[in-house]
């Protein structure tokens, strides 16, 4: 039997995560989202407010102050979300097993 690592979202989470993958690493030719940088999504279906919790896939990234502000951006334009907050963290320190099987396929390590 085989496993599916499909997660249905509902359509307005769908348009975030689509809005989260408007953003690209400049280092690595892969969105963000795909790239597993984003570590948690939360969506408060109340207030549509979006949490985001993201890393970098580096501590010494020149982009280390502009991705979350471009991550914020991109979410803030989705109609109908609230605030938008993103959260830039280190733990667990990014490495390329986090990297999805579309990002594989992009980099040709798949």
């Amino acid at each position: 039997m085989e496993s599916s690592k499909q997660i249905h979202h509902s359509p307005f989470e769908a348009k975030v995560i689509a809005a989260i993958r408007s953003v690209f690493d400049p280092e690595i030719p892969v969105n963000v989202y795909d790239l597993g940088l984003i570590y948690n999504l939360k969506i408060d279906e109340e207030t549509s407010d979006v949490d985001i919790l993201m890393t970098l896939t580096s501590p010494n990234c020149p982009v280390a102050e502009d991705m979350p502000d471009q991550v914020r951006d991109a979410v803030k334009l989705v109609e109908g979300v609230g605030g938008v907050r993103v959260e830039l963290t280190f733990e667990p320190p990014w490495d390329k097993d986090m990297l999805s099987e579309s990002a594989l396929l992009e980099l040709g390590l798949l």
